[in-house]
This record gives C-alpha cells, sequence and structure tokens, in this order.
C-alpha cells in the first residue's frame, strides 16, 4: 500500500450533515454523563472501579483478556498468578496515571504521552527508532506499513501534539478532534508495542482535557470490543479513501452508545451503596461512616489494612467492622493464605451487566 502519513489538520471537510446530527447526540449524553458522575460522594469510587473495566475491554481488543476475579486481586495486590491481570492493571494505572497529569497541567504533552506508555508497558523504549514495523491482519497481510524513520515519527508527534493542544490551530468540535486524534495516533504508531492501549487512553483524556468530562469514565473499549471489525475499517479506509465521515461517525456513536451505558451503570452503583447505607445504618449505626461506604465501593475487593488506612482505626478495629457488615450478608469473606480479603458480590454483578 503506498500510502504517506500527511500531517494534521486533514485537508478535507469533516463538518457534514451526518457528523452534525450524530455530534449533537453525542454531547447531549457526554453532558448527561457529566451530571451524572457529580452524583457519586467520593469520585475515587468511579475513577477506581471503571478505570478497571476500561482497562479489562481495552486490553481485550490486543487479546490480552483476563477474568474480573483476577484484575480484582490483582489491584489489592492479592497474587493472581496471571500475566494478562497484571498488564490490565497497568492499564488502569496508566489511565490514572494520565488523568493526574491532565489534571494538573491542563495538557497532553508527548513526553506525557510517553509517560503513561512506560507505565503500561513497564520498560522505557520511547518512538519507534528502528524501522520494520507493519501492521498486519489476521491471515498475516501486511495492510499498513506506519511512518518508518525516526526523524518522520518525531515531526508527526511534535504536530500531533500541537493538534491536541492549541485549540487555536484547529477550530473543531472537540468530539470531532478526538476521532481525528486517535487515527493520527493509530497510524503514527509510534511505539513498539501498546499503541491502541495507549491511544485510547488519550482518547479518554483529551476528553478530560477539553472539559468535556471531569473524571476519565467514558467507557469506548467496550464498543470497539464489540464493534472490532468496523473500527479496523474506519481506520483503513481514512488511509484507502480518504474517508474521514465513516470514521468520524463511528467514534460519535462510540461516545453515544458507552454514555449511555455509563451513566445506567453509575446510576445502578449509586442506587447499591444506598442499600448499604441504609443496611448498615440501620442494623450497625456504631460502625456506620461514609468513609466505610466508599471503602466497600472503590474495589470490589477490600482487605482490613485498606480500611484499616481508610478509617484511621486500629486493625482489630478494621477487622471487626468487616467482619459485622460480612454477618450482615453484605460482603463475602474470603481466606488466601493467611490474608482474609472481603468480596462485594453485588458490585462485581453491578459492574458486570453494562
Amino acid at each position: 500500500m503506498d500510502f504517506k502519513l500527511p500531517p494534521l489538520p486533514p485537508n478535507t471537510k469533516l463538518e457534514t450533515l451526518k457528523i452534525f446530527k450524530q455530534l449533537s447526540k453525542a454531547h447531549r449524553y457526554l453532558a448527561e454523563l457529566k451530571g451524572t458522575a457529580k452524583t457519586i460522594p467520593n469520585e475515587n469510587i468511579l475513577i477506581d472501579t471503571l478505570t478497571l473495566q476500561e482497562a479489562k475491554d481495552s486490553s481485550e481488543i490486543e487479546n490480552i483478556v483476563t477474568t474480573h476475579d483476577d484484575l480484582y486481586k490483582e489491584n489489592i495486590l492479592i497474587e493472581s498468578k496471571s500475566q494478562s491481570a497484571k498488564e490490565v492493571y497497568n492499564y488502569a494505572r496508566g489511565l490514572k496515571l494520565g488523568f493526574q497529569i491532565v489534571r494538573k497541567e491542563k495538557l497532553l504533552l508527548n513526553k506525557h504521552i510517553l509517560q503513561i506508555q512506560k507505565q503500561l508497558l513497564e520498560n522505557n523504549a520511547g518512538f519507534r527508532t528502528q524501522a520494520g514495523t507493519r501492521l498486519v491482519n489476521s491471515q498475516g497481510q501486511v495492510v499498513y506499513t506506519p511512518p518508518q524513520q525516526k526523524e518522520e515519527i518525531l515531526d508527526l508527534m511534535a504536530n500531533l501534539e500541537k493538534y491536541i493542544n492549541n485549540n487555536d490551530f484547529s477550530d473543531l468540535d472537540s468530539l470531532i478532534k478526538m476521532a481525528v486524534i486517535h487515527y493520527q495516533f493509530e497510524s503514527i504508531h509510534p511505539f513498539y508495542d501498546g499503541n491502541g492501549r495507549t491511544g485510547r487512553i488519550v482518547n479518554i483524556l483529551y476528553l478530560v482535557q477539553q472539559g468535556l468530562l471531569d473524571i476519565p469514565i467514558l467507557y469506548l473499549s467496550r464498543y470497539i470490543t464489540q464493534n472490532k471489525a468496523d473500527y479496523y475499517t474506519v481506520l483503513q479506509n481514512v488511509r484507502l479513501k480518504n474517508d474521514w465521515e465513516s470514521l468520524i461517525l463511528y467514534f460519535l456513536k462510540s461516545v453515544e452508545v458507552t454514555a449511555k451505558q455509563t451513566i445506567t451503570l453509575i446510576t445502578n452503583i449509586k442506587e447499591l451503596m444506598q442499600e448499604y447505607k441504609i443496611k448498615i445504618r440501620t442494623e450497625l449505626p456504631k460502625i456506620y461512616s461514609q468513609d466505610l461506604i466508599n471503602n466497600l465501593f472503590k474495589n470490589p475487593y477490600t482487605k482490613i489494612e485498606f480500611l484499616e488506612k481508610d478509617l484511621n482505626v486500629s486493625y482489630l478495629t478494621a477487622r471487626k467492622y468487616l467482619d459485622l457488615v460480612t454477618k450482615l450478608g453484605l460482603l463475602e469473606k474470603i481466606k488466601v493464605g493467611k490474608t482474609n480479603y472481603y468480596v462485594n458480590n453485588e458490585l462485581i454483578k453491578v459492574l458486570s451487566n453494562v
């Protein structure tokens, strides 16, 4: 395929009637999601739980498949013996690191993308410097050859950095730009490994940077997993046919669908938190606190040490609290070696039924 990736912005009209129609839907549900997220009292509950879901779904696109059980164990450092769970956990850590950077700096620079990818892969390889990278399909046929020379990769990444951070460079709507940014990043393919996962993290962080989300909770990877063939087709058709409209419509639809799903998910988490709150406040008024509820919902699995830290109580008191909540039927106590951990099975059901 004889194709040379041009710098941004695209030399094509991107604001078509079809795109405008879909854009209004995407913005409507994204705004509703932003408002719904504010109804959860502690933002870390959503950041921690939904980041893990996004990590799991994004990694599945790259055929890194783990179970919820292994992933939750990895997240609280119970030995899961799963390399896939470790890789997914690193994705979640990379996403949270990127969020902290964007929230503080209000920028998403190449040095930040390098930090995220380093966290993701636990290596310091940086941008590609050697030729030889090719993208192949399931039959092993080369479908696309990204830029090969170090200088070209650096030039295109510098151009992309400008497109992401300088709104004067392009006055397109931010959601249209998100689709363009994703295409360009994946087409530059700047890393030896982890390009897809890093690119999907960039999607979410760009929405936060643009103020469309306060926290990184939009579930785009699940949509891509469920529509994987279309995802690769729309990327490729920009290269083959300059078909930007289909690419942008795909991503706008993904925003609409996943925003709706995440609104439902957050609403269900909120309702379950309320049930736990009422039951604990009624049956165990002496130990009730919002911090206790928050601890039970930050991760479906918790440990005595976590409650000890979150509530600033002794180890024995934390153990007593968790055992009392378990007796109420709200947690399941499981022993691994010498360690007890406590599972919020109802939260796992909510997170699994999106």
